[in-house]
């Protein structure tokens, strides 16, 4: 799917026209991949890197335009589940126009940022710009889920939730390397911005792009590096509550083994003839009465048991 757009009064607007100023190729069939090559002279390999998501970010010169793979993160989906991905985006600019080529559908030009352009660097500059602003976005939202998690480890006895922390963790390694990736090809546009005609209000807006890529590249790396701690932290938090699901099922285990024995050697039958003179409603009255105060002083005393231990670990 193509779509085109002209940069009318200072903003981009959708445009019908044939020779348009930008166009966005989402997912090009064989069809439009060869209008690209034949028509625009788009290297073939540079566009299936475009479209290629484990493909690195750079840029290269052509004879008559400059090519760009950029990392960017991918649209949320339920299949997705917490597993955050980045895919590749190709741009590839020309003297009078520009192309963009995706795999993924997304509102490029969104955003206040685009209401005023003046060129189609600026263009450039401000949709590598909502590349960054896609991940800081991205970077809010995993730390909030992982909050969440947080909570439900603590109180969990399940692998669940440490595995929902390790898919967002790995996430976070994915980020890390689109997000310096993509700061090389940045520092390869100021460098090359004389050849690329920049002009120096562009090339400030270069330099922004810089500190806002290198700030969002070190968010990820604290997101990443407190979520792999919490990771091991909560994986011992997880054990020890099942530690102590265990030793309070092995106490009421020890508690019911005496009544057990006892109710096993004289059995219902020959304690009903033992107490055949008495009502029954008496005997067996006491029959339970004496088996609760078993159980009890039994609790008492392993209760008892356990914090003399404890105080002596201490």
């Amino acid at each position: 799917m193509i779509k085109k757009f002209d940069l009318t009064n200072g903003a981009i607007a959708a445009s019908n026209r044939e020779n348009s100023t930008i166009l966005v190729c989402i997912s090009p069939d064989s069809a439009e991949k060869e209008l690209l090559i034949k028509n625009y002279n788009v290297d073939e390999h540079t566009l299936s890197s475009a479209l290629d998501p484990d493909e690195i970010s750079r840029l290269e010169f052509e004879l008559d335009h400059v090519a760009i793979i950029f990392k960017r993160p991918t649209n949320r989906s339920a299949e997705d589940e917490l597993l955050f991905k980045v895919c590749s985006i190709g741009i590839f600019k020309f003297k009078d126009s520009l192309i963009v080529v995706s795999s993924d559908d997304f509102p490029f030009f969104e955003g206040r940022q685009f209401l005023r352009v003046a060129s189609l660097n600026e263009v450039l500059i401000k949709l590598l710009g909502r590349t960054i602003y896609h991940y800081f976005e991205h970077l809010r939202i995993i730390n909030m889920i992982s909050g969440e998690i947080e909570q439900k480890v603590n109180q969990s006895m399940e692998n669940k939730y440490l595995i929902h922390m390790f898919t967002l963790g790995k996430s976070l390694v994915y980020y890390l390397n689109s997000i310096n990736a993509n700061s090389m090809v940045i520092e390869k546009l100021k460098y090359n911005a004389g050849k690329l005609g920049i002009t120096k209000e562009e090339l400030e807006a270069l330099d922004d792009l810089v500190i806002d890529n290198t700030q969002c590249y070190k968010q990820a790396e604290i997101y990443s590096n407190v979520l792999s701690s919490l990771m091991d932290a909560r994986a011992g938090v997880v054990n020890n509550n099942l530690n102590v699901l265990i030793k309070r099922l092995t106490i009421i285990n020890i508690v019911f083994m005496p009544l057990n024995l006892i109710a096993g050697i004289g059995g219902m039958s020959e304690y009903s003839m033992m107490t055949r003179h008495i009502s029954w409603k008496v005997a067996y009255g006491c029959f339970s009465f004496s088996m609760v105060l078993l159980g009890l002083l039994v609790y008492v005393i392993i209760s008892r048991i356990g914090r003399e231990k404890t105080k002596l670990k201490k």
